[in-house]
């Protein structure tokens, strides 16, 4: 009996222990709950309805994914990554950190904008009214004179009787610092008493196309610090400033050049009148003893700190303006001419007009972006 029972759980202990070592030595299948949870994990990645919360996103780039790329449940993350990689290139760079649109592309208006809105100083010298201003008042002048006023250093019965917007700064003649930051100070001063929302500076060499200039503008707002041109230099200009009678200080700044023209909102031209209204414009020049478009790069950087920004659309004759493609001239806010390494500085347009007859190319320019006007030849484009 005692052996029979013996033997019977010996048998059985062999046989667990046989049980045993097959199940250690056996493969074990994957468990279910694992891979159910690795899917739940890309389910809390792709967030409610698929659609990922990725940081640098916001509610418009998720708007644009959700029924897209990522609007359904991914199995892998190598499948979540890719989709997440084809909807950020969908919705486009995340927003607070995309770059500033180029302003060789349109950028979308911010506010309307129509031309009694700009105030546009032209800068000039008695002695250029016959050989500069009456080309501009023939041109771009002739399609909107209440944007434009004219600041010189003589009276002109001539001029006066083109246009009521002139003013005489009873400046001097001489191209100085002195005469130019004069004249400078008038213009602001007759901005600001406008009402207008806009202040543009060009000088008598400039052809404006106001319809670019209206575009451009309307993507701003007014009301906030905007300070648009294009520096002449390729690095911020070195000044010293005077600070007291015994003391000066090294200043650097960015500048947009007078010779391409520049404009200024009407809420930073505001700030700017502690350095500019009344007479302050003069003393403020005379502290870094510049001239006058340095001198509102100064006000504008160093004493307010807003920077420039920075235009390809304003041109001056500084600058090779045979690189500006013909294509695109319709785009550009002002154009100029003059001399470049010695040679004649002009933009190469195709027009009605001979370069003998038309120099500055300013009338077949005229020409390509108004053939309604009289005088061009109907065969203008």
């Amino acid at each position: 009996m005692l052996k029979r029972c013996g033997r019977r759980l010996l048998l059985a202990l062999a046989g667990a222990l046989l049980a045993c070592l097959l199940v250690l030595t056996a493969d074990p299948p994957p468990p279910p709950v694992p891979a159910e949870r690795g899917r739940r994990a890309l389910r809390s990645l792709a967030g409610p309805a698929g659609v990922a919360p990725v940081r640098g996103l916001g509610a418009a780039a998720v708007a644009v994914a959700a029924p897209g790329a990522l609007a359904r449940e991914v199995h892998s993350l190598s499948e979540y990554f890719s989709l997440l990689t084809r909807s950020r290139r969908d919705a486009g760079p995340p927003l607070g950190g995309a770059p500033r649109p180029s302003d060789g592309h349109p950028r979308p208006p911010v506010e309307p904008l129509a031309p009694r809105d700009v105030f546009i100083a032209v800068k000039t010298t008695r002695k250029f009214h016959r050989a500069r201003l009456d080309l501009l008042l023939e041109t771009w002048i002739s399609r909107h004179k209440e944007m434009t006023f004219i600041f010189t250093d003589g009276d002109d019965e001539v001029l006066a009787r083109h246009t009521g917007n002139v003013v005489n700064t009873n400046c001097s003649a001489a191209h100085s610092r002195q005469a130019l930051s004069c004249k400078m100070a008038v213009e602001y001063d007759r901005f600001i008493e406008s009402g207008r929302k806009w202040f543009c500076h060009v000088d008598d060499d400039n052809y404006v196309n106001l319809q670019a200039l209206l575009r451009l503008l309307a993507s701003y707002r007014h009301s906030q610090d905007v300070y648009l041109g294009k520096p002449s230099l390729d690095r911020p200009i070195q000044a010293t400033e005077r600070v007291s009678e015994n003391t000066v200080r090294p200043v650097h700044f960015w500048f947009a050049t007078g010779g391409a023209g520049f404009c200024i909102s009407r809420g930073l031209a505001l700030k700017m009148s502690p350095w500019a209204s009344r007479g302050h414009f003069m003393s403020t020049a005379e502290r870094i003893r510049l001239p006058d478009d340095c001198t509102i790069g100064y006000i504008v950087e160093t004493l307010l700190g807003v920077p420039l920004i920075r235009s390809g659309l304003f041109h001056s004759h500084l600058e090779n303006l045979q690189q500006v493609p013909t294509s695109e001239l319709h785009e550009q806010v002002t154009l100029s001419y003059g001399t470049f390494e010695n040679k004649q500085n002009t933009v190469h347009v195709k027009g009605p007009f001979s370069v003998d007859a038309d120099p500055s190319r300013f009338r077949s320019v005229h020409c390509n972006l108004y053939p309604d006007t009289p005088w061009c030849p109907h065969t203008a484009h």
